[in-house]
């Protein structure tokens, strides 16, 4: 069995690796791209009959499930990263940089096994991953009845205290592509593990499979032509059963669809009055922040100390030639379109004078998408907030305080970016 592992040696990059000390040091974190890291991945993939959330370990099949899949393979494709970049690159991150397969080798394919509890481990020697970015999320792809005729999933249905086989037929997806969330990435030390696990009871619970009607054969089967309306609903919920955060498909009436996986999106983009900006009291160093330099902006961190808080210090040796010159980034916010947030922070400088606070679409370029605020700064502390509803739905959306073109030293603590409505 051919494998996953270090399939992202060089993809997960400072997600990890980022920090600054607890110190009056000059804080590590500055970077154009992020320095890379060689981490080992290996990936599961396996049937989950748990009720629990969607980032859990899975659970086997009890004696009295209603629903037991016995048989379930698919053919993995496709293997992509996706990140920011902080320099200029070749690569079109809005579709991914593809990592597996290999230019030499692109007609490789992958027999996955789900109901034998597939776990790829060996590795994928020849990564070429060129230029490091910022991982925000793996994709996997998969093909569905390309090269073997109808693929399908087999097992038994409890009806009346008596197990019937089934047959639901795949044939209405020609190709799917689960995307990860970086925080659904499981990290021990320097291995990495990505759980593809299907859930069985969110692809079955609520439906009537007891009224399906059994063939002449014996066996109930799901398809176009019999238990038709079970079959569209099964076909509604089969992707959405994974626990990945976002999927898209090709169909078979060849139109492309994408969404979200509704609990998992839920849970990653968090409840109201969380803080979605990770480590904003700076408790943790400067782990989750990124300092970015260039058009001449020169500039270093530290933490320090301000009584009881940590205080993110930035001096500004080079303003640069624009505000944006010099910027502290924070990556990952997850935002929904018409949801009301408020940014919250405090900042003081030893120059007066304004800084740009602004929230950044996604991973994918670099528009507003919610607010767009210059801020007049002064040498007393002041805590400002800025509330704003975004225009577009994001799980990747970047916070950028542009602290360039003067030559200034400031200090920011306390920040918060909270959905409040």
């Amino acid at each position: 069995m051919r494998s996953l592992s270090s399939i992202i040696g060089c993809v997960l990059v400072a997600l990890w690796a980022v920090g600054c000390s607890d110190s009056d040091s000059v804080a590590g974190i500055e970077i154009g791209n992020p320095e890379l890291q060689n981490i080992a991945l290996t990936a599961d993939f396996s049937i989950d009959y748990s009720d629990a959330k969607p980032i859990v370990l899975t659970k086997n099949a009890i004696e009295n499930e209603k629903v037991v899949i016995d048989t379930f393979r698919l053919t993995l494709t496709e293997v992509k990263s996706y990140c920011s970049f902080y320099t200029g690159m070749s690569v079109d991150v809005e579709r991914g940089q593809v990592i597996w397969p290999y230019e030499d080798d692109l007609a490789a394919v992958l027999p996955i096994s789900f109901t034998d509890g597939e776990f790829v481990k060996d590795a994928f020697s020849n990564i070429n991953l060129k230029n490091g970015g910022f991982l925000k999320e793996i994709g996997v792809s998969f093909e569905v009845g390309v090269k073997n005729g109808v693929n399908s999933i087999y097992g038994r249905i409890r009806q009346k205290n008596k197990m019937i086989p089934f047959v639901y037929e795949l044939n209405n997806i020609q190709v799917f592509e689960l995307q990860y969330n970086h925080s659904q990435i499981n990290v021990h030390g320097s291995d990495v593990n990505l759980s593809v696990s299907f859930r069985v009871h969110r692809f079955v619970d609520g439906l009537d499979l007891g009224s399906a009607q059994v063939g002449e054969d014996g066996v109930i089967h799901f398809s176009r032509t019999e238990n038709v309306d079970l079959w569209n609903s099964l076909n509604e919920r089969f992707l959405p059963s994974f626990q990945a955060m976002r999927f898209n498909y090709t169909a078979a009436d060849g139109l492309d669809y994408e969404d979200f996986v509704d609990d998992v999106w839920e849970e990653i983009s968090g409840k109201l009055n969380k803080n979605l900006i990770s480590n904003g009291n700076f408790a943790k160093g400067g782990i989750d922040w990124i300092l970015h330099k260039q058009f001449n902006g020169v500039a270093d961190t530290a933490i320090v100390k301000e009584k009881n808080s940590n205080v993110m210090k930035v001096h500004v040796a080079k303003g640069g030639e624009f505000s944006y010159s010099v910027q502290l980034l924070h990556e990952n916010i997850p935002v929904i379109a018409g949801a009301t947030y408020k940014f919250i922070f405090t900042i003081w400088s030893d120059v007066d004078g304004e800084m740009t606070a602004r929230l950044a679409k996604s991973i994918y370029n670099k528009e507003t998408n919610g607010f767009q605020e210059h801020v007049k700064v002064t040498t007393s502390g002041k805590s400002f907030e800025i509330e704003f509803s975004p225009v577009e739905t994001d799980p990747y959306a970047r916070l950028d305080l542009n602290l360039g073109k003067v030559e200034r030293t400031f200090w920011i603590k306390d920040v918060q970016l909270i959905r409040i409505r």
